[in-house]
């Protein structure tokens, strides 16, 4: 492990993870911590050795000229960095890395041990997966939390998935069996459509993060970005009979199955939302 300068002294922190692989369809989740870093100038804190998680034949380390002439090498691995969001009253722990090839059980010990340093007691772990959501509709977002009241606040709705799980799954087991709060979110990307990026799921998990932690997210272009993704499949999708049929049923499904009282909730949920931002000042 690689520490920058020591661990800092944080303020109520709480840990916002992603990783790509498995996890990650579309990029949707580990955009989100790419975003945020952006956004926020997050500042490096740990970096894990990757020696000891990354089979380098499976996730090769890349070659990269950064001056043209300079060879620098940059290796699969893990990294914290540390965010301070503008006008909020809590630090955020940013993790975004590959999902490990080896050893998950010490590398989730290793992740644990870090929050348990730096003080966080919550964690939120975001992830993407193939589905049959039409994209010309909202992002589903099923999740999954260490306690079931925290469910009833966020309004979530539960996954009953069982099967093959990846990192992020028996990383939320982990860290909730040390005793710290813990939530998952995984937005829907339609299978159809699934190369990166996905700038609507990636929006849509943001603004659940922010009805969580009530700490303003910085959206900046995602919004513009999301309404021209959806542009774009949509005339990929009318050049295609089949596709655009194939969408169509997938909108009359989705349309049945969502009652009246679902839609009104998402509508008072944006609503509220978009009055605490209106406050802050920061609504776009």
């Amino acid at each position: 492990m690689i520490e920058f300068e020591g661990l800092p002294e944080l303020v109520d922190p709480v840990l916002i993870a992603a990783f790509e692989g498995w996890n990650d369809a579309g990029e949707a989740s580990s955009g989100v911590i790419a975003h945020l870093e952006a956004e926020w100038k997050a500042t490096p804190l740990v970096e894990l050795d990757p020696e000891d998680y990354y089979d380098f034949q499976v996730t090769r380390p890349v070659v990269e000229l950064g001056d043209g002439v300079t060879r620098s090498i940059t290796w699969p691995t893990t990294r914290l960095m540390l965010a301070r969001p503008p006008g909020a009253k809590r630090d955020v722990v940013l993790l975004r890395g590959i999902e490990p090839n080896m050893r998950w059980r010490s590398f989730c010990a290793e992740i644990v041990g870090l929050c348990h340093d730096l003080g966080v007691d919550l964690a939120i772990l975001l992830g993407a997966l193939l589905n049959d959501s039409p994209h010309t509709r909202p992002v589903p977002i099923v999740g999954s939390v260490s306690d079931p009241g925290m469910a009833r606040a966020l309004n979530l709705e539960l996954t009953k998935y069982e099967g093959p799980t990846g990192i992020v799954g028996v990383l939320q087991h982990t860290l909730g069996a040390a005793g710290l709060r813990t939530v998952s979110l995984w937005a829907s990307v339609p299978h159809y459509v699934a190369q990166p990026p996905n700038p609507k799921a990636t929006l849509a998990l943001l603004r659940r993060i922010e009805d969580m932690l009530d700490i303003p997210m910085p959206y900046g272009d995602l919004a513009e970005e999301a309404r021209a993704w959806e542009h774009g499949v949509d005339e990929l999708a009318a050049q295609d009979t089949e596709v655009a049929e194939y969408v169509r049923e997938l909108e009359e499904r989705k349309d049945a199955a969502d009652l009246p009282e679902a839609s009104g909730d998402a509508i008072a949920a944006e609503f509220e939302r978009y009055l605490r931002r209106r406050d802050r000042g920061t609504d776009r």
